[in-house]
């Protein structure tokens, strides 16, 4: 969310902005807005004199910190993978200057049927089976059942409350807790610890990928938005990219996929599969809770059209054996969602 340049606030912001693009030798770029997220960041496309074009990352402190995305980038990029070059600096202001990856976003490319659906979704999955080849970090957080269930409870704290006009009793809570723990426990068991403890980026989907089919093999995608990366299970970000809430994906093609990542990286495939469910779940009920706030919070009601689409999901996932607590659950407090459905027929 970019400050308001009417603002004082925003002002000042744009001249901490000029002064640091006047410091990488570029006072007279043309600076044009190119996008921004469910966060404070904002991006911008600076088109050089000299006719280079760049990209601006504007993440102001004390609400964002560039120095996560900066580790992470330079952390892909030795492990021969496309992020973003960063080549200026100011953390202590929250700007970066980066390489400019391009407008070739997967879900545009997709939608406008310029390349297979299943080509970048093929390259996507080469990506993580690359990326999931290495351990993460040591000192990377670590994304384990307690900040899974920590993240899960946004469902109570913003959906439920939609759904039943109330927050959450403290039996129901308590029961919505004790089901994911249940559910959670179910990863700790996996026999192959080559699902765990890899780098993942939270939010790897089509709306985060670009096409750069003049580079090899897994660089062929450009990533954007992992400034959030944790160490984690390999099947988190798997489930990510097919369990997409914004845009509906071909059952068929997603089993495709999944199958070119299980011969990708040779893991069990009934224990993976036990995990992308759990995940899955745990990211999109996660999501229905995200999106309410988004909402309600920070006045982006557009987040709302994706809601019913996210309910299809969870209850799909809900089916696995591994699942049956929440889905128990789910159906005792939740069997319905009204206000999402109808935020759906009326494209809100």
């Amino acid at each position: 969310m970019a400050p308001d340049p009417e603002t004082a606030q925003g002002r000042d912001r744009a001249e901490r902005m000029q002064a640091f693009l006047a410091g990488c030798g570029m006072a007279a770029a043309a600076v044009r807005p190119l996008a921004a997220d469910a966060s404070f960041r904002s991006y911008h496309r600076v088109h050089a004199t000299d006719g280079r074009v760049l990209v601006l990352m504007d993440a102001p402190p004390p609400a964002e910190d560039v120095r996560p995305f900066m580790r992470i980038a330079a952390l892909l990029a030795e492990w021969n993978l496309s992020a973003p070059e960063v080549l200026a600096a100011d953390a202590e202001n929250g700007f970066l200057l980066l390489e400019d990856l391009g407008d070739d976003l997967f879900s545009q490319l997709i939608q406008s049927r310029a390349v297979p659906e299943e080509q970048l979704y093929g390259a996507a999955i080469d990506v993580l089976i690359a990326l999931h080849a290495r351990p993460a970090p040591p000192d990377l957080p670590q994304h384990d059942a307690a900040t899974l269930l920590a993240e899960v409870e946004l469902f109570l704290e913003w959906r439920f409350p939609e759904i039943h006009g109330r927050g959450a009793a403290a039996a129901e809570a308590d029961s919505f807790r004790a089901a994911w723990q249940q559910a959670l426990a179910n990863l700790q068991d996996t026999p192959d610890t080559r699902a765990t403890g890899t780098l993942v980026l939270r939010d790897y989907h089509v709306d985060n990928l670009i096409w750069r089919p003049e580079r090899d093999g897994p660089r062929r995608v450009g990533l954007l938005d992992f400034q959030d990366a944790v160490s984690g299970h390999a099947a988190y970000d798997v489930a990510s990219l097919l369990s997409d809430v914004r845009r509906d994906i071909d059952p068929a093609l997603a089993e495709r996929m999944v199958q070119r990542y299980l011969r990708g990286t040779g893991l069990d495939p009934a224990t993976f599969r036990l995990a992308l469910a759990v995940l899955g779940a745990q990211r999109n009920m996660r999501i229905l809770g995200v999106f309410t706030r988004l909402w309600r919070r920070d006045n982006k009601p557009s987040y709302t059209g994706w809601l019913a689409r996210t309910w299809r999901l969870v209850r799909r996932d809900l089916n696995h054996d591994a699942l049956a607590p929440v889905q128990a659950w789910v159906q005792q407090h939740a069997p319905r969602d009204t206000r999402a459905d109808r935020m759906e027929r009326r494209g809100s």
